[in-house]
């Protein structure tokens, strides 16, 4: 696996220790998650125990040490989309998938989340795709849209 931009990542940090998070967005944002050697490259390049960098990564949600597909669904569950049927939009994504929330189709193609809540009270429930919004969603609804994410 190339690491060399990871290289370059650090450098537009100083390779600082007190940036980490912002070097481990940006290598997520470069590999789609977190990988060992990625991160082995950032412990040498800050001088900072390899563990230590994971116990960053594992503590926030943000972070991901397993592969995201090139699309992230993510479904609210907050409070006001839960009541509107959100479980059901969910599991319909998750059969239209043949995947459980939180995990990534064998293709890379896609990747299933729940989140607690996007804001977005009044459209629920709200499905987002890439940071889309997808409102008023059901099971007819969340069918169409994955056939036009596949397209």
């Amino acid at each position: 696996m190339d690491v060399k931009c990871v290289d370059t990542i650090c450098d537009k940090y100083g390779n600082r220790p007190d940036q980490l998070i912002g070097i481990l967005l940006d290598v997520q944002s470069e590999y789609r998650y977190l990988p060992k050697h990625p991160l082995e490259r950032v412990s040498e390049k800050l001088n900072m125990p390899l563990s230590q960098i994971y116990a960053v990564a594992t503590f926030f949600g943000a972070f991901s040490l397993i592969p995201k597909g090139e699309k992230i669904i993510q479904v609210c569950m907050g409070t006001a989309c839960h009541v509107r049927a959100a479980q059901r939009v969910l599991d319909e994504l998750s059969r239209d998938l043949s995947i459980e929330p939180g995990n990534t189709t064998d293709d890379k193609k896609f990747t299933l989340e729940t989140v607690n809540c996007v804001g977005a009270c009044a459209l629920g429930p709200v499905v987002m795709v890439e940071g889309e919004y997808h409102g008023k969603m059901d099971t007819k609804k969340s069918k169409e849209l994955i056939g036009n994410l596949r397209k």
